[in-house]
């Protein structure tokens, strides 16, 4: 007898809300096998474009742009 029908004679014998319990069991069991994917930093994601910045002119770019950001008055 296969594995598969020793799970099948063995479903049959359950009430049906132990089926829909081993149901939600296999689900949660088929997810849990399903890969995640890797997380990637912005870097990395970026790393395909060839752009080379340096840490200075992202400082400069940041100091331009706060430069031009309302401030209220005291």
């Amino acid at each position: 007898m296969t594995l598969e029908q020793l799970l099948l004679n063995k479903l049959k014998q359950l009430p049906i809300d132990k089926q829909q319990e081993l149901l939600d069991f296999a689900d949660f069991l088929s997810q849990k096998s399903i890969s995640k994917p890797t997380l990637t930093s912005i870097r990395g994601l970026c790393d395909d474009l060839k752009v080379d910045i340096t840490e200075e002119e992202i400082q400069q770019l940041r100091q331009e742009m706060w430069s031009n950001f309302p401030r209220e008055e005291l």
